[in-house]
C-alpha cells in the first residue's frame, strides 16, 4: 500500500448576512402539526424557538445550482438519483464541485472536503423587530395559500409559515457580538491534492452564491419565497505551519457578491 500524507496549508474564513428579500421558507418538523394548525412549519433553533437557516440548506442549494449550471450527471443515489456525485478518482481529480463540496469519505479516491458552511442565525436587531410586529407566530408569518382543482375547481387552502422579508441572519446576537453566516474554505496539499488547484476553486463558492441570489433558498421558491441577498463580506486569510504556528496573511472586505466576485484574484493571490 503506498504511503498517503495530506498536509492542512490555508484556510479562508468567509463571513457575511444574509438578507431574506422575500419571505423565506425553510422546512422544520412537522410532526407537531395540529388539526386547523399551519401545514408546513419552518426549521427552529430548539433552545430559542427562532428560526435560523441550516449549513446543510445552504450549502446543498449552491451545490445543486452549480451541478445544474456546469451540466454534471445526476447519478447519485442510484435508485433514484437526485445529485452528482463522482464515482472514479479520474473525474473527480478534475471535477471542482466533488472536490469542494466533498463525497463519501468511503471512496478510495476522496480527499477532505473543501468547504464547510456554518448555520446562520437571526441577528438581533430582527428579533427585536418581529417581536414588535406581533407577527402571526413566534418571529414568523403564516401565508395562505389556495390550490383549485382543475376538474372539479375545488378550493384547497394551506397554510405556510414563512420568516418575513426584511430579515437578517446574521448581524449581531443579543450581547452585541458578531455572527455572521461563516463558510470555511480549506487548501490542502499532498497525496490527490494540489494546493494551486484549492486556490482557483475558491471561485466555485463564489459562484454558487451568486447562482443563489438569483434563485431562491428553502422551499416554494416557484411561488415567490426564498429570494435572498448576501452582504457584508469579510474574507480572512490563514496560513497554517506547525513550525509557524496559525498566521493571518491577510484580510479583505467587499460590500456584495458581486463586489468579492471582481475582487476575486486578490484573495487568491494571498492563497497562492
Amino acid at each position: 500500500m503506498s504511503e498517503r500524507k495530506i498536509k492542512l496549508e490555508k484556510r479562508v474564513f468567509i463571513t457575511f448576512d444574509i438578507e431574506a428579500v422575500t419571505g423565506l421558507h425553510i422546512g422544520g418538523s412537522d410532526v407537531k402539526t395540529e388539526i386547523g394548525g399551519v401545514d408546513k412549519t419552518v426549521v427552529r433553533d430548539p433552545l430559542t424557538d427562532r428560526p435560523y437557516i441550516p449549513g446543510s440548506s445552504l450549502k446543498g442549494k449552491m451545490r445543486s445550482l452549480l451541478e445544474k449550471y456546469n451540466n454534471k450527471e445526476i447519478n447519485f443515489p442510484p435508485n433514484k438519483p437526485a445529485f452528482h456525485v463522482c464515482q472514479d478518482g479520474t473525474k473527480y481529480a478534475d471535477c471542482d464541485i466533488c472536490q469542494v463540496f466533498g463525497v463519501s469519505g468511503e471512496k478510495e479516491f476522496a480527499t477532505p472536503t473543501r468547504l464547510v458552511v456554518r448555520d446562520s442565525f437571526l441577528s438581533w436587531k430582527s428579533v427585536v423587530d418581529l417581536q414588535k410586529a406581533q407577527t402571526d407566530l413566534p418571529y414568523t408569518e403564516v401565508k395562505t395559500e389556495v390550490s383549485i382543482d382543475r376538474v372539479t375547481s375545488a378550493a384547497n387552502p394551506r397554510q405556510m409559515e414563512r420568516v418575513p422579508a426584511g430579515v437578517i441572519f446574521g448581524g449581531k446576537d443579543e450581547e452585541g457580538k458578531d455572527q455572521p453566516t461563516e463558510l470555511v474554505y480549506s487548501v490542502y496539499s499532498g497525496t490527490n491534492c494540489d494546493a494551486q488547484k484549492d486556490a482557483d476553486r475558491l471561485g466555485v463558492i463564489i459562484e454558487g452564491l451568486k447562482l443563489l441570489e438569483d434563485d431562491y433558498l428553502g422551499g416554494l421558491g416557484s411561488r415567490g419565497s426564498g429570494k435572498v441577498r448576501f452582504n457584508g463580506f469579510k474574507v480572512k486569510v490563514l496560513a497554517l505551519d506547525p513550525e509557524k504556528g496559525i498566521r493571518e496573511i491577510k484580510d479583505f472586505s467587499y460590500s456584495t457578491i458581486n463586489d468579492f466576485s471582481t475582487n476575486l484574484t486578490e484573495v487568491q493571490g494571498a492563497l497562492k
